[in-house]
């Protein structure tokens, strides 16, 4: 099956996508114009479920709440189409934004950052970094120097934990405390060739590999356990493909969010659509943040 658009909402940076497993629905976000849009696909029917300040990514909360991460960089509770803001800024310095999060088997939340206009990270090689938000509101810095903080996902067995460093061309694997939350004993699970675009976004299948969104490549890669390639999905009207995870019913359907809604000339008359397409590989569920909850 080949990718087929679900939805063109022309995100600017579409990114992020997350399965609800109790909805039965996908969200996903345009980050730069803080959309965050919802899916149904027993229905077909899709909205805009909201609009605020430029989000980088968010989670669910097990309470049915969202946390929103954003410019600043902050943190939001979005609940009831209001915000509620738990942090109002960190001290990084101005002009940074979050970058992908994702929740932790525990209910803390791995949060990236970077600066929001992308050309200081790549071109003056300004760093962000990588912080964990835990489940009593507190934040600690858990690693310093990334480039360009993104995709994040875990091993089925939930001792690694994955991370993405955009602008080294490299995803990281770490051993992972779900205990303490604790990442340690960094080392490269995949030096992405840069011939086949920026490492973006990724998940993690029921069997254990690893798919990563190639920003520039317009292309899906899946890696096995070990790093080596085992497959490769074009998209040929998306040149910048930014991240995917799986839903629907029985798991097994791939949805996939792209960039450039604004540049649909230059990357292609997807460029900025929501894609789906289903390979008879099962995903599994993100988890629910519990960021606050008793």
């Amino acid at each position: 099956m080949k990718p087929e658009v679900v939805v063109d909402y022309r995100n600017v940076v579409g990114e992020g996508p997350l399965w609800h497993p109790a909805e039965k629905k996908l969200y996903w976000v345009d980050i730069m114009t803080g959309r965050i849009m919802r899916y149904d696909p027993a229905s077909g029917e899709h909205r805009q479920f909201f609009q605020g300040p430029i989000c980088g990514g968010f989670t669910m909360q097990a309470d049915g709440s969202f946390l929103l991460f954003l410019e600043g960089p902050a943190v939001a509770e979005l609940r009831d189409g209001k915000l509620h803001y738990l942090i109002d800024e960190l001290p990084e310095k101005p002009g940074f934004r979050f970058n992908d999060v994702i929740a932790d088997p525990a209910g803390r939340v791995f949060c990236g950052t970077m600066p929001t206009d992308s050309g200081k990270a790549v071109n003056d090689g300004v760093t962000g970094k990588l912080y964990r938000l835990d489940t009593d509101g507190s934040i600690r810095v858990v690693l310093y120097d990334v480039g360009l903080s993104n995709g994040m996902g875990f091993t089925p067995d939930g001792k690694q934990m994955y991370y993405t460093d955009s602008l080294a061309y490299k995803i990281y694997i770490f051993d992972y405390d779900e205990a303490t939350g604790d990442i340690t004993n960094q080392r490269v699970f995949k030096d992405v060739p840069k011939d086949g675009g920026v490492p973006d976004g990724m998940t993690v299948d029921a069997e254990g590999y690893v798919w990563s969104a190639s920003a520039g490549g317009g292309a899906l890669y899946r890696y096995t356990p070990t790093g080596d390639d085992d497959r490769t999905i074009d998209f040929p009207t998306a040149k910048i493909v930014s991240s995917l995870t799986f839903g629907g019913a029985g798991m097994d359907e791939i949805y996939v969010t792209t960039i450039g809604g604004d540049t649909k000339a230059q990357n292609g008359e997807g460029s900025g659509a929501l894609f789906r397409l289903n390979l008879g590989i099962k995903g599994v569920p993100d988890f629910y943040s519990r960021v606050g909850l008793s």
